[in-house]
C-alpha cells in the first residue's frame, strides 16, 4: 500500500518508519511546519506544567523549574519531558479530558498551571481544568506553519492516483491539505484515496 503521511516532518518521518516495517511505502509531504514563536515565558509563577504535544517540549530550553510536576497527555509527550530533565513527569491517557482528570487529581484548585502550547489550539484541556477552578496561563510557544503548496512530485503522484491512502492526524492537518489541494485542482484525486 502506498501511504500519503502529511503530519510535521519528524513526525511523518517516525509514522513513515512504523509504516515500511508493516510492509508499506510511505511517501512524507508535511502540511505544516513546527517553529517557536519566540514568544518569552510568562513572568508570573506557575506552580505545574501542562504539556499537550511533545512539540513543546524543546521550546522549554529556557524553563529552570526541572523539579515542578509536569503533566504530559501521553507517552511519546512524557518521555519527551523526562529527557529534557524535567524530574516530576506525569502521564495521562492520550487525550485531553484525561490529561485534565489526571491534573485535578493530583493537584488542589486554585493552582496556577503553566500550559505550554501551539498558537492554533483546542479548548481543551484548559477549559476544563479553568471549570474546576485551576488558573492556566497558555504560553504560545510554538506554532503550526502552513506548508504554502504541494510538491510538484506530490501533486503528480495525486493525479496518477499512486497513492492509496492518506493520514490524517488533526482536524487543521486534514483542512490543510484539503485546502492545498482545492489551489491545485487535486480534489478529485484526493476522493479517490482512503482517508485514514
Amino acid at each position: 500500500m502506498q501511504v500519503l503521511v502529511t503530519r510535521a516532518r519528524a513526525d511523518a518521518e517516525r509514522t513513515a518508519r512504523r509504516l515500511a516495517a508493516r510492509g508499506h511505502v510511505a511517501v512524507v509531504a508535511p502540511v505544516i511546519a513546527i517553529e517557536p514563536t519566540g514568544a518569552p515565558a510568562p513572568q508570573e509563577p506557575w506552580d505545574a506544567l501542562v504539556l499537550t504535544s511533545a512539540h513543546a517540549v524543546p521550546m522549554l530550553a529556557g524553563l529552570s523549574a526541572r523539579d515542578r510536576p509536569a503533566f504530559a497527555v501521553g507517552a511519546r509527550t512524557a518521555a519527551a519531558a523526562r529527557a529534557a530533565g524535567f524530574e516530576d513527569v506525569r502521564q495521562a491517557n492520550a487525550d485531553a479530558l484525561g490529561l485534565s482528570r489526571l491534573i485535578a487529581a493530583a493537584m488542589p484548585p486554585p493552582t496556577t498551571l503553566l500550559h505550554a502550547t501551539a498558537r492554533e489550539r483546542k479548548t481543551e484541556p484548559g477549559a476544563s481544568l479553568a471549570a474546576a477552578g485551576f488558573r492556566v496561563v497558555a504560553w504560545e510557544c510554538y506554532a503550526a506553519r502552513p506548508a504554502p503548496h504541494l510538491p510538484a512530485e506530490i501533486a503528480a503522484a495525486l493525479r496518477a492516483r499512486h497513492f492509496d491512502a492518506v493520514l490524517h492526524f488533526s482536524r487543521r492537518s486534514a483542512e490543510l491539505l484539503i485546502g492545498l489541494a482545492e489551489r491545485e485542482d487535486l480534489v478529485p484525486a484526493l476522493r479517490s484515496v482512503a482517508h485514514l
